[in-house]
């Protein structure tokens, strides 16, 4: 029961997305109103704390949620694609709403469950994973996060650590192309050292033929939908990672070695509804703490820093960088404090 609420908030969607493809009118309204207007206002109006499952209980039913939420993933771009290349009969004014629905759905819970997957040890689940963010352009990812972000966070060496003072327009393109280029170089190393494949082949050819099934499925306007429907989960991604990780840098040790990373070193999010919808993704300490452990069971505690908003609504504040940097620098500031004299 306790997988229920995370099942209906990140399904749901799914039934008004496909309704809206279809049909679009108020079935397309109303999948892109659920996905953002209507998280932000239950998040903000419904406070209730979220329990932690037990993971030996919870794993099963986790791994298969994920499934499905993939699997649905797959549908939903192809109905997005028509849709939004003019396939299904939608008028301008409902392809365009239909183009932010579904690529709010993609950037939000589709990536998010990604990011669950390939951190699973079984090779079925880490595999769908990866070619969930493959079908997003964005296969690459499946290395950079687990060998870059992972081992180096909260240092200059994570792609994805935002300093104090540096804005998200600055952090997207450096962490992109880092991302890219650094996580490329690892594999080509690692496919040196065993004889293996470099997997930036899938990556980059797994991408290449979604991009050619849009295109001889519905044209042009397919190929510019998937493309379209990439770039904005790529930017949703990117956005969260600003967000969890900006300003909470580790120190610098006087031996050259990073301090260990610890739960000062991840903003999280205590609100409700978008942590059911994300799978939980809001719960960054516990994840960077505990990889592997799956997302019902990821904690929460008082220790662990806290954004004053939900996700989404912290995203829209960093798109302007003075209201950020006003709203998180002394944030930022006073959790590394607090955390350097607890361990002095």
């Amino acid at each position: 029961m306790l997988l229920l609420p995370f099942a209906l908030a990140a399904l749901a969607p799914v039934a008004l997305l496909s309704l809206g493809a279809l049909w679009g009118g108020l079935w397309v309204w109303a999948a892109l109103v659920y996905v953002s207007l209507f998280a932000f206002v239950v998040d903000e109006l419904v406070t209730r704390p979220l329990t932690s499952a037990d993971p030996d209980q919870s794993e099963r039913a986790a791994n298969l949620l994920s499934v499905l939420i993939a699997a649905a993933h797959f549908g939903l771009m192809g109905l997005g694609v028509a849709a939004v290349a003019g396939a299904t009969g939608l008028s301008g004014l409902e392809r365009g709403v239909a183009f932010f629905g579904f690529g709010l759905y993609f950037g939000q819970v589709s990536i998010a469950n990604a990011h669950e997957l390939i951190h699973r040890n079984d090779k079925r689940l880490f595999g769908l994973g990866k070619w969930v963010f493959i079908s997003m352009l964005y296969g690459h990812v499946t290395t950079s996060h687990r060998l870059l972000h992972h081992a180096h966070v909260a240092t200059p060496k994570d792609p994805n650590f935002p300093p104090k003072g540096m804005s998200f327009y600055r952090y997207l393109p450096r962490s992109m192309a880092l991302n890219f280029v650094q996580g490329y170089r690892i594999e080509q190393a690692r496919a040196a050292k065993s004889g293996r494949r470099n997997p930036y082949v899938s990556y980059i050819g797994g991408a290449l033929g979604f991009l050619g099934l849009s295109a001889v499925a519905f044209g042009p306007a397919g190929l510019a939908a998937l493309a379209g429907f990439a770039l904005y989960a790529q930017f949703q991604h990117a956005m969260v990672d600003y967000l969890q990780h900006y300003g909470l840098a580790r120190r610098q040790l006087p031996d050259g070695r990073f301090e260990p990373q610890g739960p000062q070193h991840s903003w999280n999010s205590p609100h409700w509804f978008t942590s059911l919808m994300t799978v939980n993704v809001t719960r960054h300490s516990d994840h960077h703490a505990h990889p592997a452990r799956v997302y019902p069971a990821l904690r929460l505690t008082p220790e662990m820093p806290v954004l004053p908003y939900s996700l989404p609504a912290m995203g829209v504040i960093a798109l302007v960088p003075a209201l950020w940097f006003r709203m998180m620098d002394k944030r930022a500031a006073r959790v590394l404090d607090r955390a350097q004299g607890e361990q002095t």
